[in-house]
């Protein structure tokens, strides 16, 4: 844990150019929200504490967000961003750094924030630049014929000569505990919003003395921030070709790195092979070979070496053996442990099912709650009646079974080793091992009946 440092997160915002109920940091960038992806960023230095502050209203994201190891701070006014830092400042030791960050710049590194806190060492305030082509609506770097920093203005109060400058301030910064503390209290609110500024820190720590480092960062994406979904999208598709581009470097082929979408984790063996339209949520591991076909979905699912998943199919918290097959328009349930060598179907779903090696589930069956063993056939049109309207029955079925096309088995029930089930059966009782079981309705022919005709008008 790195004592010395404290890390102040901003997320007080109202975010009112959202246009939505949902607090502005609690937006998702990959299934996360924004918020979270900072706090991920900040751990990475191993702080000794992480304040968060939060605006009146924002309950909901302390509620959504109770998980995180940070402290929540309350800043019941919005009075501007120096206001808000010195909320959580009560708690800091005047002999720590302070780095504070923004709850809606959700792709800020871990190396430019141990770039940023390594720039205020030694009594020096690290800040963080960036030169953009349009830097409108960002506070502009003010330097003196030395390129020493001297001020930030912010856009709203700049005069025409400042708005021509490129270099702009990002927000972010570190300095020492103490003297933010006392130029806290000497800012004032008179500008054109009425707020009690962070920037006007910098002007009070170069009258003191205190050497201002900038340091710049040239990956712009890291410094931006969301303000309109317009943002949030573009800042996903950043966060996502990012993702693409790692795995493809380990090894993966995706099919169209555009149209991948990873929200979780993935862990990947050699020569895996992704199709277009893939979603990969949760914690999800795929072995050497595996082919997962377009439009898929995946949440924590664990696929062994060699399995192909068809188009169309989704998959969740379940484990699939070596060399299976599953899909196309495939479901896996909950629960689902497949064996090696097993075969899914078009247009089967498995929900709670264990099914046996080399077993063969081919199309458009239900089997739910189930204890499948080894090498057994299920013909098309198959469902387990697992569900009494109340309760939820198991049917076992043993190795080496049949069973034939359009069978129901009612469980709770147990069909033997080596059993066929005759196609079109309603199995209501046990099937003996190695025995046919069938149950059908005596055939009938009526001979001479004709079909009713539409009467002609």
């Amino acid at each position: 844990m790195s004592t010395y440092l404290s890390v102040v997160v901003l997320a007080a915002g109202r975010g009112t150019r959202m246009k939505s109920d949902l607090p502005k940091v609690l937006h998702p960038i990959a299934a996360r929200p924004m918020l979270a992806h900072v706090i991920d960023s900040a751990q990475s230095l191993n702080p000794q504490a992480i304040h968060v502050v939060y605006g009146h209203g924002g309950e909901r994201v302390k509620e959504q967000l109770s998980d995180l190891p940070v402290s929540w701070v309350l800043q019941s006014q919005q009075l501007g961003t120096g206001h808000a830092v010195s909320q959580a400042m009560e708690v800091i030791a005047d002999s720590q750094i302070v780095l504070v960050l923004y709850g809606d710049v959700p792709l800020i590194s871990p190396a430019t924030l141990a770039r940023l806190v390594d720039a205020a060492k030694d009594n020096r305030l690290g800040l963080l630049t960036a030169e953009l082509g349009d830097p409108t609506g960002y506070g502009r770097i003010v330097r003196d014929s030395a390129g020493n920093v001297r001020s930030i203005v912010e856009q709203k109060d700049a005069s025409a000569d400042q708005l021509a400058i490129a270099e702009i301030n990002t927000g972010m910064l570190a300095v020492n505990a103490g003297q933010v503390r006392g130029w806290l209290s000497s800012i004032d609110n008179g500008n054109s919003q009425g707020e009690y500024y962070l920037t006007d820190i910098i002007a009070l720590a170069v009258e003191s003395g205190v050497t201002i480092n900038a340091i710049s960062t040239t990956d712009l994406p890291e410094i931006e921030g969301v303000n309109n979904r317009l943002q949030l999208a573009n800042l996903e598709r950043v966060f996502q070709q990012r993702q693409a581009n790692r795995l493809m470097l380990e090894g993966v082929t995706l099919r169209d790195p555009g149209r991948f979408d990873l929200r979780g984790h993935l862990k990947v063996g050699r020569d895996v092979e992704i199709d277009i339209g893939v979603l990969i949520e949760g914690e999800v591991e795929l072995g050497d070979r595996c082919y997962i076909g377009p439009n898929c979905i995946l949440k924590d699912v664990v696929l062994g070496s060699d399995v192909r998943v068809e188009a169309n199919s989704i998959l969740e918290s379940s484990t699939v053996g070596k060399q299976c097959l599953i899909g196309p328009f495939a479901r896996l349930r909950p629960e689902c442990h497949l064996a090696d060598d097993v075969k899914v179907g078009n247009f089967v779903e498995m929900k709670k099912s264990t099914v046996g090696k080399g077993s063969k589930i081919n199309h458009l069956s239900y089997v739910g709650d189930t204890c499948m063993g080894a090498h057994v056939n299920v013909g098309a049109g198959t469902i387990t009646c697992n569900y009494d309207g109340v309760n939820k029955h198991q049917t076992v079925i043993g190795d080496d079974v049949f069973i034939g096309s359009d069978t129901q088995l009612v469980a709770p029930v147990t069909i033997g080793n080596g059993a066929t089930i005759g196609a079109g059966s309603t199995i209501t009782h046990n099937a003996p091992a190695a025995e046919l079981t069938l149950s059908r309705s005596e055939q009938k022919t009526r001979k001479g009946w004709t079909r009713s005709l539409k009467k002609e008008y």
